[in-house]
């Protein structure tokens, strides 16, 4: 098994698949099995989702797997989750490949981070973003989430109770593979039952990183985005959290949606998923069908 070494010295196994122009997907390439497999289905996810991503584009792409946030779930990095630490990583990531030039696709704050890697490095042959906006993005609501999260992660030991929230709306993340998943549809989340079961480390270093992104302005940075770009996002990708959890409400869909002309005129392909909320729009059904076919025009295919 292909090791990418990180900027912390750790390891992180990374799969390499198909012969072609470089695609780094951030994303678990195994499976979900059993238990685990049957509740992401009820949170309506595919339990194969990165291994379905992989086999939908190394046909065309030679694709670079590697399951980051599990890595951090992992191996936490409560102080120093940070974009430069992560942009370090991902060209690690990269570099143990041997790819000058590559595309990088992420979802929440994966894709956030593709963002930050595009202003770090001129290696990127195309950037796209899924389920988090490229300009006007909701880094002051995300810091009061996560900071909510990791005073009740210290407060608390962590034992499930009631229900716990996937992770990829505690944080704008995906799902990590401890999971204990509850049983209502996303949709119908009751943020006020969530018990959180995730140490103090692993929420802290979410904190960590949106923390660092509180000066960040996503709009006078627009022009430093110099690759070809993508971003798509469900129409009805809203949550709101409860008092518990800052009374935040958190928009993904309204900065893109709101500001579909602009983020064209200054360079971005825009896809709206009409109905879709976080969670549905990064299955793979929803995405390949935009992921694809773009990457393809980007390479010349």
């Amino acid at each position: 098994m292909l090791e990418a070494k990180l900027h912390d010295g750790s390891s992180i196994e990374v799969e390499v698949h198909g012969t072609g122009p470089t695609v780094l997907l951030p994303v678990n390439p195994r499976p979900a099995e059993g238990a685990q497999a049957d509740g992401m289905r009820k949170w309506g996810m595919d339990p194969a989702l990165g291994r379905s991503l992989i086999e939908g584009l190394s046909d065309a792409f030679q694709v670079v797997a590697f399951d980051y946030e599990g890595h951090l779930m992992a191996m936490p990095r409560a102080e120093t989750l940070t974009p430069a630490t992560i942009t370090a990583d991902l060209l690690a990531v990269a570099d143990a490949v041997g790819a000058d030039r590559f595309a990088y696709y992420g979802y929440s704050w994966l894709a956030l981070s593709g963002l930050q890697l595009a202003l770090r490095t001129d290696r990127l042959s195309a950037l796209v973003m899924g389920g988090f906006p490229p300009m006007d993005g909701p880094y002051a609501g995300m810091l009061k989430v996560t900071m909510a999260t990791h005073e009740a992660a210290a407060a608390a030991a962590s034992t499930p109770k009631a229900q716990q929230a996937p992770s990829d709306q505690m944080w704008g993340g995906q799902a990590s593979d401890d999971q204990a998943w509850g049983d209502q549809a996303a949709g119908d989340f009751d943020w006020s039952t969530v018990e959180v079961t995730l140490t103090e480390p692993q929420t802290r270093q979410f904190a960590t990183l949106y923390q660092s992104l509180q000066d960040f302005d996503d709009r006078t940075a627009q022009p430093q985005i110099t690759c070809p770009r993508l971003c798509f996002v469900g129409s009805t990708d809203e949550i709101s959290y409860g008092e518990r959890w800052g009374d935040v409400h958190i928009s993904l869909a309204g900065p893109i949606i709101n500001h579909r002309t602009e983020l064209e005129a200054l360079g971005w392909d825009v896809h709206v998923l009409d109905g879709l909320d976080h969670t549905q729009a990064m299955q793979p059904t929803h995405v390949l069908p935009i992921l694809r076919p773009w990457l393809l025009s980007q390479a010349g295919r």
